[in-house]
């Protein structure tokens, strides 16, 4: 099978209510984790986008190549979808900016064990075992297939597609990596974790 490119996309685009700020501009690792997490896509993938809101463009800087959201869709498929309309031939590894602990090691992991074969390739930690949609390398195939989903279903969670469609499931080597902060609590809780590892 000829090996469909991947380019890497990391969701900016969120509000960031429960956060109380915006969860893609906080520096976990000295720069803003929207910036860091580009950075390693940079290392696994062909080629790497933000997903972002239109009104967040005028401040992005103009290194990124940026995708901006066009609003088709509810929830996280809006940005996956919004990628997948402008390159609707290629895989999307498809990062949430609030997974602070992800690491290169991690991503190299999931793109080494790429399924082409199957609409979706997830992480899962080892606890649940359920798919991390946000942190999947989606095939064009299962982005066709979701907007189809989208298309007659009441649910817009892209987990509950997954579940629900032939994937590929990834155990990380530690589940921490697939931590969400997604409160002030959670950045408190990274926060100090990182300080103890001399990572912050």
């Amino acid at each position: 099978m000829k090996k469909t490119k991947l380019y890497g996309l990391v969701l900016a685009g969120g509000k960031s209510t429960r956060m109380g700020s915006d969860k893609g501009l906080i520096k976990y690792h000295s720069v803003p984790q929207q910036e860091h997490l580009y950075k390693l896509l940079e290392h696994t993938c062909d080629n790497v986008f933000l997903s972002v809101r239109e009104e967040q463009q005028s401040i992005m800087d103009n290194h990124f190549s940026i995708i901006v959201d066009q609003n088709e869709y509810r929830g996280p498929f809006n940005g996956i979808l919004s990628a997948h309309k402008s390159y609707p031939d290629v895989a999307w590894l498809v990062l949430a900016c609030d997974l602070p602990l992800i690491d290169l090691e991690a991503l190299k992991n999931l793109a080494d064990s790429r399924n082409q074969k199957k609409l979706a390739t997830s992480y899962a930690t080892k606890k649940t075992n359920l798919p991390e949609p946000l942190i999947t390398i989606w095939e064009p195939e299962g982005l066709r297939k979701a907007i189809a989903y989208l298309q007659t279903s009441e649910s817009t969670c892209p987990r509950k597609f997954l579940i629900n469609s032939d994937v590929e499931l990834v155990n990380p080597k530690h589940d921490e990596v697939l931590y969400n902060a997604n409160s002030i609590s959670d950045y408190e809780f990274i926060k100090s974790k990182l300080e103890t590892t001399n990572e912050f």
